[in-house]
């Protein structure tokens, strides 16, 4: 296990309820209500959070990759990301789809940088070997 030697960012929060709860963070920039998955209940739930953070992510990550090789990201670069929750033998487990659109540039190219991406992205990393993972280009 990697240990970290520079704390760049800690993310804090605050949940009561769990999937029927909320969550706020710290600096009350988060405050949402949580709902169960696929519920009609308001509020959004764990997966399309962790959806979101990793492409995010993701994204940045890219940049990274494209940075390097001094290549300019279009702006419309998206990830979309789809987290699957489901059961195994009666375990709960998660598997997740990224789908990466990057107009413009050749699809070697953006298959570099989306494997690049995945092998720098902390979230990439923290799944890695743990779930399945299935990456696409648009």
């Amino acid at each position: 296990m990697t240990k970290i030697d520079k704390v760049l960012y800690t993310g804090r929060t605050h949940t009561i309820g769990g999937r029927d709860g909320f969550a706020r963070s710290d600096d009350h920039q988060l405050d949402v209500k949580l709902s169960p998955p696929g519920s009609a209940h308001a509020g959004t739930n764990p997966e399309q959070l962790f959806a979101a953070g990793w492409s995010a992510c993701f994204i940045g990550a890219m940049g990274l990759a494209a940075a390097k090789r001094k290549i300019k990201l279009p702006a419309d670069l998206a990830v979309d990301a789809e987290v699957d929750l489901g059961t195994t033998e009666g375990a709960y487990f998660l598997q997740a789809r990224l789908t990466v659109s990057i107009p413009g540039i050749e699809p070697e190219l953006a298959r570099t940088l989306v494997e690049e991406a995945h092998q720098t992205c902390p979230y990439s990393k923290a799944t890695r070997g743990n779930i399945n993972v299935e990456l696409k280009l648009a």
